[in-house]
């Protein structure tokens, strides 16, 4: 007799496929993301010298993109949530695509400042959506994993930015290179919506209720949790270093080390591609040996950061410049998944939404104030001093280490309200 499996049985391959479809199908999403976010750091010397910008106006290019994404961070949890992944990212990939080609037709610096907010609110409703799929799609055994995978792809998108943008600027010029941008922008949002596989049943992406909090969480409470709060603040300061050293080291590298935009493109990429591999292995290290003991993990990390970020600013030549940058983003990779990895295996995945949009919205203050502080900086001290402020806020991280929870006992929600 013949044994007839059904559509919703889930065996162990099945779930393994899923998170696998799911996790390369959001790092081709991610990718994109980060491509078109920060492609604007490669082209802000055209662009200030077309518009005549300080350094100062040039960080707030970056800065009110960081701010009107910073404010839809919450909103977009709850959009997550009542209306799930599928739908919400495939509008704001198609959404931010638009407003890429729209940065090519800004005639003057405060159409570019309204056009990158808008941008920022296309954008803006992407994470929690993307956080939200993986959670719907994932076992918690294996979701740090999954997740570490999918945030890599923040240093592939920010890795082949300069090598990709970089050649477009001295062949067709800025404006021009978001125009293409924009176009692969929109295939791959329909790619994602296309491919992107059915949710888990509830039972197996949640965890069991003698190792979490009582699954009825409200989003109410989740807004309420000083626990999630504290995770937010924690990410805010350990994203000041990415947002301060993918804005900024282009720049530095053009006008302090006399380098060309293609030479700048090629050692820009550098860091950011070789940390793809650390953040994997940090999620993979989470899930493996971490998960209830990150404190210690996340601070002997971010202290190693400090030293190389130290060595970095003291560096003789390029060459030495790049290699300490690019050891300190490595080291730092690894550190991310002991930022999201608990938040992401307690939150139940019916509030995943709005959890890991009050997470990033923390995360998007460092993306509103590290360009705009380091550009200040750059301007009224120099390069020195703005990439000091990384080091300052990287040794802070490494102390708030010990400030948040570090297992699923300690990760509290308030009380329910009374009905």
């Amino acid at each position: 007799m013949t044994t007839v499996v059904k559509e919703d049985t889930w065996t162990a391959r099945r779930i393994n496929r899923t998170a696998l479809i799911t996790m390369v199908v959001m790092v081709f999403a991610w990718a994109v993301d980060y491509i078109d976010r920060f492609s604007i750091g490669m082209a802000l010397p055209m662009i200030g010298a077309e518009f005549d910008l300080s350094k100062t106006q040039q960080g707030w290019l970056v800065t009110v993109f960081a701010l009107v994404y910073m404010v839809c961070q919450i909103p977009a949890g709850f959009l997550a949530d009542r209306y799930g992944s599928r739908g919400p990212m495939l509008v704001t990939l198609l959404l931010w695509s638009a407003f890429t080609a729209m940065t090519g037709l800004a005639g003057t610096f405060g159409m570019l400042l309204v056009v990158r907010g808008l941008f920022g609110v296309c954008q803006g409703l992407f994470p929690a959506a993307s956080f939200k799929a993986i959670a719907e799609r994932t076992t918690p055994g294996n979701r740090a994993t999954v997740t570490g995978v999918m945030l890599s792809a923040g240093g592939i998108g920010a890795g082949l930015a300069p090598l990709i943008v970089g050649p477009l600027l001295m062949a067709i010029g800025w404006r021009h290179t978001f125009f293409w941008m924009a176009g692969i922008g929109a295939i791959i949002g329909v790619i994602v919506w296309t491919l992107l596989p059915k949710a888990l049943p509830k039972e197996l992406s949640s965890l069991p209720r003698d190792e979490t909090a009582p699954p009825a969480v409200s989003r109410k409470q989740v807004l309420k949790s000083f626990v999630v709060w504290k995770f937010t603040l924690l990410f805010c300061v350990t994203n000041m270093l990415n947002y301060g050293l993918i804005t900024w080291v282009p720049s530095y590298l053009l006008e302090t080390r006399g380098l060309t935009l293609s030479q700048t493109g090629v050692l820009a990429a550098i860091p950011m591609l070789v940390s793809i591999g650390t953040t994997i292995l940090g999620g993979w290290l989470f899930d493996r040996y971490f998960h209830d003991h990150g404190r210690w993990y996340l601070s002997s990390i971010a202290m190693a950061t400090v030293v190389l970020l130290i060595l970095m600013v003291n560096a003789d030549s390029t060459a030495e410049f790049t290699l300490y940058e690019t050891l300190a983003l490595a080291v730092f990779g690894m550190a991310t998944m002991a930022v999201f990895g608990l938040p992401l295996r307690v939150l139940p995945t019916e509030v995943t939404g709005i959890g890991m949009g009050v997470m990033n919205f923390g995360g998007q203050v460092a993306g509103a104030v590290a360009p705009v502080a380091m550009g200040w900086l750059a301007d009224a001290f120099s390069y020195t001093a703005a990439f000091g402020f990384l080091i300052g806020t990287t040794f802070l991280a490494a102390v708030m280490a010990f400030w948040v929870p570090q297992n699923p006992a300690q990760f509290t929600f308030p009380a329910a309200s009374p009905q």
